[in-house]
Formats: structure tokens, C-alpha cells, sequence
């Protein structure tokens, strides 16, 4: 979701409902529009940085992690988080919990 170019249809797509949830160590909202608040807010904050994928993604049962890395295109992140995503019993996203592993000073 935090990779697509377009907040309105990134959040439709992870969540379809308003029980979703999102929290890391800066954020804890819920919902289409709380979720899509934090996406804008990050992409406006990191202009011209690129979400990218560190590791995995490692998935059991209703679960998946991965690392991702934002920075700017074509170099090493600048920015390194682990997220934790549980998913529905339709394979929806119902929430996502991040872990910010390297920020800069």
C-alpha cells in the first residue's frame, strides 16, 4: 500500500473496511482515511523517496513480515522498518504493525 503511487487506491485495497489498523513508534490510526493520512504524510515528509523491500516477506497461517527500506531511488535506504501485517479470512490486510530498524540522527 505505502508503495503505490495513489493514497486513495492504496488504502481501498488494504483496507475495505473501518476496523484496519496501522501502528508503528510514530503512528496508531485505523481506516481508510487514518491509514491514508499516514501514507500522504510520509510521502510528503520523503519526496521523491521509494519504498522498497529489505527482506522477505516470511508468511505463516494469517501472517506475513518483511523489512522495507525507503530512500532515494537507486541507492541504499536511508530509512529501515520491519513490519508484522495479519490478514482476514479473505486475505485482506486487517492490520499492520511496523518497527522503524535504522532512522537517520
Amino acid at each position: 500500500m505505502w508503495a503505490s503511487r495513489s493514497t486513495r487506491n492504496a488504502s481501498a485495497i488494504a483496507c475495505s473496511s473501518g476496523d484496519r489498523r496501522y501502528v508503528d513508534p510514530l503512528a496508531e490510526v485505523s481506516g481508510r482515511e487514518g491509514i491514508g493520512g499516514v501514507i500522504e504524510a510520509v510521502r510528503e515528509q520523503f519526496p521523491g523517496f521509494v519504498f522498497g523491500l529489505v527482506s522477505g516477506p516470511d508468511t505463516h497461517h494469517s501472517q506475513a513480515r518483511f523489512q522495507w527500506g525507503l530512500g532515494p531511488a537507486g541507492e541504499d535506504p536511508l530509512i529501515v522498518g520491519f513490519d508484522v501485517i495479519t490478514v482476514d479470512e479473505d486475505g485482506r490486510i486487517r492490520t499492520v504493525v511496523g518497527f522503524l530498524d535504522k532512522v537517520p540522527a
